[in-house]
């Protein structure tokens, strides 16, 4: 089975905090993989290093057999990557912000025009891309920048926190989409601080605390590991 990332001994460090003590995973191509964890467990320096953001100190990260630091720039060709504070240009329409985007990407116009018609049935916002970005909502924004990120038909997806501060429908509608993706030859690292979105979403898990890898499977197994109904549950189990 092809692997879509290979995750070997990572590890990092600012100052004397050890933000990753020598993670390892492995993600296929084509599933959904769930990295969860509270606040300080080392997710968000994990998703840097692989879209080539950070540097690791030690151990290496690999997407599509290809090194994120020895070739990082042919890793971003092939990824897109959500993160939890990511904002658009609230001055632009939510379309013109799409354009701007499709700019950046490519200067082929067909392609061009794929990728907004892409971004504008992802978003589903109707006529409301045509107004600017600072009018919508939470939800709204939400799904423009779920939007951006998948316009492209990137191969790897790292999405963090994609429904945060969402209400139900609204989430519904973003899990919706990245089924989608998947559906459709994408692979997905997400990381969510929802653990029953995780479960909801992912094929497998890896649970993080404090910069290491407590469990790592498909959910089913943890919660028969773990006498468990819900990943949840699991965590509290792996807490005490």
């Amino acid at each position: 089975m092809t692997k879509a990332c290979n995750v070997q001994e990572l590890s990092k460090s600012y100052g004397n905090l050890e933000a990753l003590k020598g993670i390892s995973f492995e993600i296929n191509q084509g599933e959904i993989f769930g990295l969860i964890g509270p606040n300080g467990s080392g997710k968000t320096t994990c998703l840097r290093i692989l879209v080539t953001l950070l540097k690791p100190e030690k151990g290496e990260a690999k997407i599509f057999d290809m090194d994120v630091v020895k070739h990082g720039a042919e890793v971003r060709k092939l990824i897109s990557y959500l993160p939890e504070e990511a904002g658009a240009y609230k001055n632009l329409s939510g379309l013109d912000y799409l354009r701007l985007v499709a700019d950046l990407y490519t200067g082929d116009s067909n392609r061009r025009k794929e990728f907004i018609d892409t971004a504008i049935n992802i978003a589903n916002l109707g006529m409301r891309l045509k107004d600017k970005v600072k009018t919508y909502s939470k939800g709204m924004a939400r799904k423009l920048l779920l939007a951006r990120a998948l316009m492209t038909h990137p191969r790897f997806a790292v999405l963090d926190e994609p429904t945060v501060g969402l209400d139900v429908i609204n989430s519904l509608e973003i899990r919706k989409v990245i089924k989608t993706f998947v559906s459709n030859g994408g692979t997905v690292l997400l990381s969510s601080h929802n653990m029953l979105e995780v479960e909801f979403l992912a094929d497998r898990v890896a649970l993080l605390k404090e910069g290491r890898i407590f469990e790592l499977g498909q959910v089913a197994d943890l919660k028969q590991k773990y006498h468990a109904k819900n990943l949840e549950e699991i965590f509290f189990g792996v807490e005490k």
